[in-house]
């Protein structure tokens, strides 16, 4: 009777410790994607303001994979890592990046495997005062702990 006690609680013991292990596991794995998802809402604020430099739009770019692409059906398609390089670079030579977003607010995310679905706001100085703009809707798909893909899902 004793042997059979003690089977039983290793049988649990072990099925509760496995549960915990998986638990850890994607909690790590999701914290990771949400890491590098807020990380790169971060790093775009610093490039959005006037004084923002070419390390800056590198230190974005630095959280993509070698193949990252953009994918903006409103606004021309899709776009290699290479494509977006240069619009970020080309917008700060313009003097694209004025101020007017002071901040990111994510207002919702869904976690997938390897993907964040996310609505956000930009948080922007307007008429005198600070304003939170229109929700958008964006898919980020990781792979190799990098953003792989964005899909924009906004007009």
């Amino acid at each position: 009777m004793e042997q059979k006690f003690i089977t039983l609680l290793m049988l649990i013991l072990g099925t509760v410790c496995s549960v915990n292990a998986q638990t850890n596991e994607l909690s790590t794995a999701q914290d990771s994607l949400n890491h590098l998802l807020n990380e790169y809402y971060r790093l775009n604020v610093i490039v959005f303001q006037p004084n923002s430099t070419i390390k800056d739009i590198d230190n974005i770019f630095d959280l993509f994979t070698d193949d990252f692409t953009y994918v903006h059906e409103q606004y021309g398609g899709v776009y290699t890592r290479q494509d977006l390089y240069n619009g970020y670079k080309r917008n700060q030579e313009n003097g694209g990046y004025d101020g007017e977003v002071t901040d990111i607010k994510v207002n919702s995310k869904i976690f997938g495997y390897n993907a964040i679905a996310v609505t956000k706001s930009f948080i922007l100085k307007k008429e005198g005062g600070i304003k939170t703009g229109d929700p958008q809707m964006a898919l980020f798909e990781f792979k190799d702990g990098k953003i792989y893909r964005i899909t924009e899902y906004w007009k």
